[in-house]
């Protein structure tokens, strides 16, 4: 047993000899919380806790994916390519957690090749849907002067776009980049790209704390490299508003299905 202090709070952990559950006891003025996790015991908040870091964010990061659009991005492509059934599966799976990011992206890819012609095609053509209430949402965040970036796990040329529509700067974007030959021909994706990897979010979150000085960082999103992301980010908002992923859902302490639920968080100050 020993205590840690984080935050202003003490906390005292102890663990079973055989078992893996971890029981937390969180010491605050006169109320006692009791948090048990099977995952990294000093990350937790309450829906109050979270709730006030959103309101006092130096800087909130959202995933883009079916969180500030609408669509699975890498599915849309897949589906402007012919091969949308067999990329679908993958990305459910990626999202779910049950396969690496970085061995879902280059398999899905891999069926995809695509060309710089057809992603250029796909944008034009089929522009991505924004999420309604997202615009309005970092809108009333940029007035606030808290800083907005888009972390994604999707392609950094459609991402751009949509940091286009939503006014936020072209350096505020960190996603995958694809690669082509002279000819247009698809030719990989750049693995050097934190977004490339499993907790890849969570590690441009910790530069950009570094960077920028940041003490507190949001991140919301709809999935679970999303949710992986908290820490370093120092509190995680669930999203579903178009896709409802429910081992993310049980595992944040606020999850939420409108960017309105946000807009009136904000109005409380």
């Amino acid at each position: 047993m020993f205590i840690h202090s984080k935050q202003g709070y003490l906390w005292r952990k102890k663990r079973k000899p055989t078992s893996q559950v971890e029981v937390h006891v969180k010491v605050e003025i006169s109320t006692v919380i009791l948090l048990v996790t099977t995952g990294d015991w000093g990350t937790m908040t309450t829906i109050q806790e979270t709730k006030e870091l959103f309101r006092r964010a130096d800087a909130v990061c959202f995933d883009v994916d079916s969180t500030v659009i609408k669509e699975e991005g890498i599915d849309e492509l897949a589906k402007f390519c012919g091969v949308g059934d067999a990329v679908r599966e993958m990305t459910r799976k990626a999202m779910g957690g049950s396969m690496t990011f970085k061995k879902a992206l280059t398999e899905r890819l891999s069926i995809i090749r695509c060309s710089r012609e057809q992603v250029n095609k796909l944008i034009t053509d089929h522009p991505p849907q924004l999420t309604p209430g997202i615009k309005e949402l970092v809108d009333r965040l940029h007035k606030r002067n808290m800083k907005v970036f888009l972390i994604s796990g999707g392609f950094r040329c459609i991402v751009e776009h949509v940091a286009s529509q939503l006014n936020i700067p072209l350096h505020h974007v960190y996603a995958n980049r694809l690669k082509f030959y002279f000819n247009g021909e698809y030719a990989g994706f750049d693995e050097a790209q934190p977004t490339a990897e499993s907790g890849g979010k969570g590690k441009v979150i910790s530069m950009l704390k570094e960077q920028h000085g940041f003490e507190t960082v949001v991140m919301i999103g709809d999935g679970a490299t999303d949710l992986e992301a908290c820490p370093p980010a120092n509190a995680f908002i669930g999203f579903g508003g178009n896709v409802v992923r429910a081992q993310v859902k049980e595992r944040c302490s606020w999850y939420v299905t409108s960017f309105d639920e946000l807009l009136k968080e904000l109005d409380k100050i």
